[in-house]
């Protein structure tokens, strides 16, 4: 093992220390990249950086990105997350677990126009906790609820994260899009039936609302879930169905999104100019801090790879002659593990890169490990000690201890890992969607 190649682990190992500190991931991959790759390289280590700079400012696709997120802004800005919770609410209140399968909805039917994961959590938190605590819900099972069905933003399309994760693998946004649909669409099932059952086994985890909680009538119910639910479906269309028709662009479809949202906001009588600020400023902050790590993460990955310590890992992993499925295997398992300390976007830029070229040797299909990984990477929000769905719980549903919004986050972790079984035992899950609408 050369010097190089020994540096680059020293690099790596570096890496890791200083994420368990607790600096800042971008600052600490600037840092080390200057340091190593002088060392390692010299001069040429800048120039590295430089290419690489200019090679994500280039790409055309994560213009994406910050209308994805301004658009989740204002979406929460505008109160049709509260409508349609409601309207779900009023349909379903004579049903046990009513309250489980309003929140389920509302956040899969939300999670198609906003992939902030902070933004779901907080808001359906903030809607559904005081419900289901003066209801008598389980608490546990309310808390892994809220927070499972806050994280589908982030799998469901067209999520910040697929933007972000198409370009690193080198698949195409609109064919990623499409890839997560149905697994998305699993996982809510298994959701759906796993708190169905757990109702109609012991009812006292989720009895019907009381009386004074219901509508007055059925055309009330339905009004409301109709106001609710329209332009959902508008904003859904205009963003989701003209990027997977191929009307648009992944970033023209984010455009058209932003502009819908802002519109509805207008609608509903919501629009203020401070409200306007704060979700700008919010915009700003959360994609600076994407495009930031990203760009950080690329001249990371061309140091440490032109150091030879890239190569010789995947040399090795090659070298054990491991079958294709094998590689899969290994490589969920790896991702997994980075989940619980880590969230989704170091794995994305930093490991998932380290990890290519062996998925390229084993001839694989890049579409359905892109899609294994995304609904991999869902677990790392309800994954402690990092599950920062549990703190932005904890900040609206006080009421509610950490070891018991821990407890039903871990529930909904075991549904996800078997949708991720079900996804590697049936790529068609993945594939076929795309397979229809591409191919």
């Amino acid at each position: 093992m050369s010097f190089p190649v020994i540096l680059g682990f020293v690099q790596l190992v570096a890496l890791l220390a200083g994420i368990f500190a607790g600096f800042p991931i971008a600052f600490t991959l600037i840092v080390l990249t200057v340091l190593f790759g002088y060392l390692g390289l010299g001069d040429r280590a800048f120039d590295l950086m430089v290419y690489q700079s200019w090679g994500v400012m280039g790409t055309e696709t994560l213009a994406a990105v910050p209308l994805f997120v301004f658009m989740g802004y204002i979406l929460e800005q505008a109160g049709i997350m509260e409508r349609l919770f409601k309207g779900f609410q009023f349909t379903l209140a004579r049903v046990p677990g009513a309250l489980y399968i309003g929140v389920l909805l509302t956040s899969t039917i939300f999670a198609t126009a906003t992939g902030i994961i902070g933004a779901s959590v907080t808001l359906i938190g903030m809607l559904a906790a005081p419900v289901m605590t003066k209801s008598n819900y389980d608490p546990a099972l309310s808390a892994g609820t809220i927070t499972a069905g806050g994280t589908l933003g982030i799998l469901i399309p067209p999520s910040v994260m697929l933007v972000v994760l198409g370009p690193v693998v080198g698949v195409s946004i609109p064919k990623l899009f499409a890839a997560c649909i149905l697994p998305g669409l699993l996982i809510t099932a298994l959701f759906l039936v796993y708190v169905l059952v757990r109702c109609w086994i012991n009812p006292k985890l989720g009895p019907p609302l009381p009386p004074e909680d219901r509508p007055a009538n059925w055309r009330v119910a339905v009004r409301e879930l109709i106001v609710g639910m329209t332009p959902m479906l508008l904003l859904i269309g205009a963003t989701l169905g003209s990027i997977l028709t191929g009307i648009a662009t992944p970033t023209e479809g984010a455009g058209m999104g932003a502009a819908g949202a802002l519109i509805l906001t207008i609608f509903y009588g919501r629009f203020t100019m401070p409200r306007l600020r704060m979700a700008l400023y919010q915009t700003v902050i959360v994609s600076s801090m994407i495009l930031f790590l990203l760009l950080a993460s690329n001249m990371f990955g061309a140091v440490f790879n032109r150091l030879g310590t890239g190569p010789w890992i995947a040399n090795l992993l090659v070298s054990w002659d491991l079958p294709p499925f094998g590689v899969v295997v290994a490589l969920m398992i790896v991702v997994f593990l980075l989940g619980w300390p880590l969230e989704w976007a170091p794995i994305v830029f930093i490991f998932l890169p380290i990890f290519l070229p062996i998925v390229n040797q084993a001839e694989l299909d890049l579409l359905w490990i892109s899609a294994l990984v995304a609904v991999n990477l869902q677990t790392a929000f309800l994954s402690p000690p990092v599950a920062m769905a549990a703190y932005y719980l904890k900040a609206v549903a006080p009421q509610w201890h950490l070891k018991q919004i821990y407890s039903g986050m871990f529930q909904f972790v075991g549904l996800q890992v078997v949708a991720l079984i079900l996804l590697l035992a049936f790529p068609a899950i993945a594939l076929w969607l795309p397979g229809v609408m591409f191919d």
